[in-house]
C-alpha cells in the first residue's frame, strides 16, 4: 500500500464515524498529514454540523503547519453553499497546497467544481487514490444522487428449512428464528439507516417497534406499506419513539420514488416474505443481509427467492449471517 493509500485507508475508517448521523449530506473522512505525521482528523458531523474538512482543520494545534501539509478526504470537498460555507474556501484560506481525493461528488451542485476551483487556485490535487473503497464507502449518498432512490438493504431471517415465518401464530408477536445477538446487530443496522419498511401484515402479526431498542443511536423512520388503510392505530409502529411514513404504494418503483421526493438515502427492508420479494422481482435492491437459524418449521411461509453474490458470511452462535449484493439490478 503506498503512502497516500494509507492515509486515505484512515480517512475511511474515521468516515465511518458518522454512519447514521450525516444524512443526507455524505459520510466524510478527512486526514492532515505534515512531514508523514497526521496532525489533525476529522469527520462529517451530524447533519448542519461541520463537514469533515472543517473538523480535521480545527483538530491542527499549530495551524501554521497547514500551509506545508497535504489533507486527504474522501470525497471531492463542497463548493457550495448549504448549512455550511464551501469546504474548497476554507482549504484555500489555510493555504493548504496538496490535496487528494477518494472520489469525485457526482452531485450536480458539486461534481468537480471544487477540484476546478483548488486546481485553478494552484493546489496540487490528487484524484482517485482508492476510488473503489471511497466509492463502496459512499454507496448510500451516490445511490440516492445516481438512482434516486434510496440505498436499499433486504434483510431477513429463515429457518433452517428456508421458511421465513410459521402458518399460524397464537399471539400477536414476533417468533424468533435468530438468537439474541443476531437480533442485537440488527438493532445497530437499524441505528446505520435512515428507514426502515415493513409491510402491513407483518404489523399486523407482529406489531412490531421497528427501534433501537437493543442499541444506542436514533430510531429509524418508519415506513409502512397500507393501500388498503386496514391498520388500527393502536399499534406500536403508531407510538411517539419514531416518525411513522404509511405508503399506499403497491410497486417498488413508486415506493421508492415517494421515499426519494421525501429525501430518504438509505432503507432496511425488514417486511415479509411478499414485500421483500417484491423489491427482489423489479431488482431494486443493494445488498441481501440473510440470517439463516438453528430452528426449523417444517412448514410455513418460504423465505424470499433471490439471486444475488454473497460478499461476506460469519457465525453469530449457532447463527449463520450471509450478506450478498445485487449485481443484477434493472434500472
Amino acid at each position: 500500500m503506498t503512502t497516500h493509500q494509507t492515509y486515505m485507508q484512515r480517512a475511511i475508517q474515521i468516515a465511518n464515524n458518522g454512519l447514521g448521523t450525516t444524512r443526507p449530506n455524505p459520510m466524510v473522512g478527512a486526514v492532515i498529514v505534515y512531514n508523514n505525521k497526521i496532525i489533525g482528523e476529522g469527520f462529517t458531523s451530524k447533519y448542519g454540523g461541520n463537514h469533515a474538512e472543517v473538523n480535521a482543520i480545527n483538530s491542527v494545534t499549530d495551524k501554521s503547519l497547514l500551509a506545508k501539509s497535504t489533507i486527504y478526504v474522501t470525497l471531492e470537498p463542497c463548493s457550495h453553499y448549504g448549512k455550511t460555507p464551501p469546504c474548497s474556501d476554507l482549504i484555500l484560506h489555510h493555504k493548504i497546497p496538496n490535496v487528494v481525493i477518494g472520489c469525485v461528488d457526482d452531485n450536480p451542485e458539486v461534481a468537480g467544481k471544487g477540484i476546478k476551483k483548488l486546481m485553478e487556485a494552484g493546489c496540487n490535487v490528487t484524484i482517485g487514490i482508492l476510488e473503489k473503497e471511497c466509492k463502496d464507502h459512499h454507496k448510500r449518498f451516490f445511490t440516492f444522487h445516481n438512482k434516486k432512490r434510496p440505498y436499499i438493504i433486504l434483510k431477513w431471517a429463515e429457518t433452517n428449512d428456508g421458511f421465513i415465518a410459521p402458518t399460524s401464530r397464537d399471539e400477536q408477536k414476533p417468533v424468533w428464528i435468530t438468537n439474541q445477538l443476531s437480533r442485537q446487530l440488527v438493532h445497530k443496522w437499524r441505528a446505520e439507516e435512515q428507514a426502515i419498511l415493513v409491510g402491513a401484515n407483518t404489523v399486523l402479526q407482529d406489531n412490531p417497534s421497528l427501534t433501537v431498542r437493543d442499541w444506542t443511536g436514533e430510531n429509524p423512520i418508519r415506513v409502512v406499506l397500507d393501500k388498503n388503510n386496514k391498520l388500527p392505530k393502536n399499534l406500536s409502529v403508531f407510538n411517539s419513539e419514531a416518525e411513522t411514513i404509511i405508503l399506499k404504494e403497491d410497486t417498488a418503483k413508486s415506493i421508492c420514488d415517494t421515499l426519494f421526493t421525501s429525501n430518504i438515502n438509505s432503507i432496511i427492508i425488514e417486511g415479509g416474505s411478499k414485500t421483500l420479494q417484491l423489491f427482489i422481482d423489479e431488482g431494486l435492491w443493494d445488498e441481501a443481509r440473510l440470517f439463516k437459524g438453528n430452528t426449523e418449521f417444517k412448514t410455513g411461509v418460504k423465505a424470499p427467492r433471490f439471486s444475488g453474490t454473497l460478499i461476506s458470511e460469519e457465525k453469530i452462535l449457532d447463527d449463520t449471517l450471509r450478506i450478498y449484493k445485487n449485481n443484477c439490478q434493472f434500472e
